[in-house]
């Protein structure tokens, strides 16, 4: 089951402009394994370590939202957001340390936890779009994780079908699919929709690009946590050259 979030014909057009980055997305190893139970927990763990670093981030970026827009329902819906993100965050971190298959992975990790580079380049731009970009450039940045995920949760549980009691990201699964998520992100994308609507067309082909730029950050961002991700630069170096 898919659900179409968009909200006039700008986000309609956008939303068609993405689906080749949108079809890759649905097409990860990490999708197909978290919905059939296969998924290393290692490396979900890990993915959930790099999701709450990323969502402390994009609560700010959000923030910033709040206090840029003059209307003050779009105030409140931004700060509401941003408050349920770190919310979504502390949650993460007390059910997996709950989850007894999950908290020795996460003890492994957690130590050493830091921002992977695609972690650490994601949440840089939404900020510094957010803080230094118009209104409507923020928007669209922060939009494909709602847009996003709220469609992903769709496939994930499509894909899913009737998880067996034992599944092992059985709780994981359901929260991706979620009413009041898919409320959020219906109101983010009329917000969208009335910006691109009134915005001079320079400024809305900046807007457009800012949301692809992200969507293509959510690509590379599960696709990362699942790959484990890290700073060492030695994959990159010819076979038995030094790092630093």
């Amino acid at each position: 089951m898919t659900v179409d979030f968009s909200a006039g014909p700008q986000t309609t057009q956008l939303w068609e402009r993405v689906r080749p980055i949108v079809a890759q997305i649905e097409d990860l190893p990490f999708l197909a394994q978290l919905a059939d139970g296969s998924l290393d927990v290692t490396a979900f763990t890990n993915y959930i370590i790099q999701d709450g670093i990323y969502l402390n981030g994009y609560a700010k970026a959000m923030s910033f939202l709040a206090a840029k827009t003059v209307d003050r329902d779009e105030s409140r819906f931004w700060a509401g957001s941003a408050a349920e993100a770190i919310t979504v965050e502390e949650g993460m971190h007390e059910e997996l340390l709950a989850d007894s298959r999950l908290a020795a992975a996460y003890s492994e990790l957690s130590g050493g936890s830091t921002a992977s580079p695609t972690t650490l380049g994601y949440v840089s731009f939404l900020v510094a779009t957010a803080a230094s970009r118009s209104y409507g450039e923020g928007v669209a940045g922060v939009l494909p994780c709602f847009w996003v995920y709220a469609h992903m949760g769709k496939v994930l549980i499509d894909q899913a079908g009737q998880m067996a009691a034992d599944h092992p990201y059985r709780t994981w699964v359901q929260t991706y699919d979620s009413p009041e998520f898919d409320e959020s992100t219906r109101r983010a994308v009329v917000i969208l929709e009335q910006e691109l609507e009134k915005a001079p067309e320079e400024e809305a082909a900046r807007m457009r690009a800012a949301f692809e730029q992200a969507c293509v950050y959510e690509l590379h961002f599960w696709a990362s946590a699942h790959a484990m991700q890290n700073w060492d630069a030695s994959v990159f170096l010819p076979q038995g050259a030094a790092s630093v």
